[in-house]
């Protein structure tokens, strides 16, 4: 995709009757020189979040007492105004070349503080990853003229922002990305979700303390195993219900429940409906499956 170079400003009219997201300027860049340098307690077109990310060459970027070279690949996040300062050092001998959105923190604060706290200010991201596509299309759309009303331009940053939330969240929970002893104990309550699992028996399982599985366990999947062990229970109820004639009790045993009571919470308390609800479809959609996050 080819980005036009420049920086392109937006300030259409506030809409008192909607929530917005505000873009604020879009840009594709490449400095040579030492006298790019921004500080962000001297500007004043705050309050704005910028984010910038690195294509080739590198750039310095200084936060509190932090100091990093942002080479390609790499992003820093920055709330405008703050203590920190980014520009182009004086030593380099390649031009740095970035692409940057800034956009106001209207609705869209929560999520970049959660991403902030969870992948840090200075982030490794893949040019081909979502965040770093939209970030090209929406600067190759502002040189085009194509965010041409304040509607367009909400639905650019809310995606933009969403996608990087999602994208953190997503490797974090990539199966691939976990480690052995967290594959190991999801994969033995996948084969045992039938009958009880206490987590002395799983920690024994995976060569872990108690403790120390369930941080692991939760810091990967983003879930306890006593939740991940719902989440498969409910899983495969689901498939018995909609595949199967067999009552609740039976089902209840097949997962591993002592009641068909105690199974009947266990579902409504993730799914929002009943086994039965679930099964008729009665006063509800007719669902075959339902997702979870």
């Amino acid at each position: 995709m080819d980005i036009p170079k420049g920086t392109y400003g937006f300030r259409f009219a506030e809409d008192k009757e909607l929530q917005l997201c505000v873009l604020f300027a879009a840009g594709y860049d490449s400095i040579t020189t030492s006298s790019y340098r921004w500080d962000g307690l001297e500007r004043a077109d705050g309050p704005l979040l910028l984010f910038q990310y690195t294509l080739s060459g590198e750039g310095v970027y200084e936060s509190g007492n932090r100091t990093h070279r942002v080479t390609a690949g790499q992003a820093f996040l920055a709330e405008i105004p703050g203590p920190h300062r980014y520009y182009y050092p004086a030593e380099s001998n390649e031009p740095w070349e970035f692409i940057f959105l800034l956009f106001r923190p209207n609705l869209i604060l929560p999520h970049w503080r959660r991403f902030l706290r969870e992948a840090g200010e200075v982030p490794y991201l893949p040019v081909d990853s979502a965040p770093v596509r939209l970030s090209r299309i929406i600067v190759a759309d502002a040189g085009a003229g194509r965010i041409s009303d304040p509607l367009i331009a909400s639905s650019c940053v809310y995606q933009f922002m969403t996608e990087l939330t999602r994208m953190h969240v997503t490797t974090l929970r990539n199966r691939e990305n976990w480690p052995e002893n967290v594959r190991r104990a999801a994969e033995f309550i996948e084969l045992n979700y039938s009958r009880m699992i206490s987590i002395d028996q799983l920690s024994e399982h995976v060569s872990l303390s108690k403790y120390h599985l369930i941080r692991r366990f939760s810091a990967s999947t983003g879930m306890t195993p006593g939740a991940y062990l719902t989440r498969i229970r409910t899983e495969k109820a689901m498939e018995l219900l909609r595949g199967t004639g067999l009552s609740l009790e039976t089902i209840a045993e097949r997962i591993g429940y002592s009641s068909g009571s105690y199974f009947i919470k266990a579902f409504r308390n993730l799914t929002g409906l009943t086994p039965g609800e679930f099964r008729s479809g009665v006063d509800s959609l007719a669902y075959r499956k339902l997702f979870f996050d």
